[in-house]
């Protein structure tokens, strides 16, 4: 990685959170906001977007990221030059979504920089170490996660054995009582609302629009955003913000 090209140039900045409880371990979205804000300002480049996922898991593809597919967007219509992310474990804790990203904004004439270490360059047939130690970024970042899915699948194992519910914080649309999954009605019919919107055309923004107007707390007594909405409609990604979860607990100074 470096920063040998000093180009000011307009950069889109993409943040991703795991989950809405990870603004409490260091790392959350504003944390990420000061950090971008900073390094563009130290290098004189220009930031003229912010795209963000809430509760989106570093595994999920480019194309079920909304905040991604903005980012990725203003790369493609040239309102930037290029994507500035905190780190590179925020665009992605799988290493083919990585390599997939990445290969995306290059193919396209953007420039990729992280905070920590400055422009991830292309690959260079001259400098394969250069690919290799890009890659295995990706691979430790990917293996953080898979050691966390591990911690979380010995933790459910171990509750299995005393018996009741063990998935960890339940779906909306359902509660723990003691030890056991039960519906909660109230929940349930904000559930099967939201999937009538869905159903009829409205979009993930709309339906969280409508539900913050109308006073409509989630899960966590939060507003809804587009991701959330998602994440609620979506059982993949409602696992996949369990083991985020999972891993805040476990490391709590490390972000996923």
């Amino acid at each position: 990685m470096s920063t040998a090209r000093t180009k000011r140039l307009k950069l889109v900045v993409y943040l991703r959170v795991s989950t809405d409880a990870q603004a409490q371990d260091g790392f959350g979205l504003d944390a990420q906001r000061d950090a971008t804000a900073r390094w563009a300002k130290s290098h004189k480049h220009r930031v003229v977007q912010l795209c963000t996922d809430e509760g989106i898991s570093g595994t999920v593809d480019a194309l079920d990221r909304e905040g991604l597919g903005c980012a990725l967007e203003a790369i493609e219509s040239r309102k930037a030059h290029g994507l500035l992310i905190p780190r590179l474990d925020r665009l992605a804790r799988l290493l083919t979504v990585q390599e997939a990203v990445l290969a995306h904004v290059w193919q396209r004439g953007g420039r990729v920089f992280t905070v920590d270490a400055g422009e991830v360059l292309p690959d260079d047939p001259d400098d394969p170490m250069r690919t290799a130690m890009r890659q295995m970024m990706g691979i430790f970042a990917q293996l953080d996660r898979a050691m966390i899915v591990k911690r979380l699948r010995d933790g459910r194992r171990a509750k299995a054995a005393k018996g009741g519910y063990v998935a960890g914080s339940p779906p909306f649309g359902w509660r723990a009582e003691e030890r056991e999954l039960v519906l909660d009605e109230a929940e349930f019919a904000v559930l099967e609302r939201m999937r009538a919107l869905r159903a009829a055309g409205a979009s993930l923004r709309d339906i969280a629009e409508a539900l913050n107007s109308e006073g409509i707390p989630s899960k966590r007594s939060r507003l809804w955003s587009a991701s959330s909405v998602a994440r609620t409609l979506d059982p993949a990604a409602r696992e996949a913000a369990r083991v985020a979860q999972a891993r805040r607990r476990a490391w709590p100074a490390t972000p996923n």
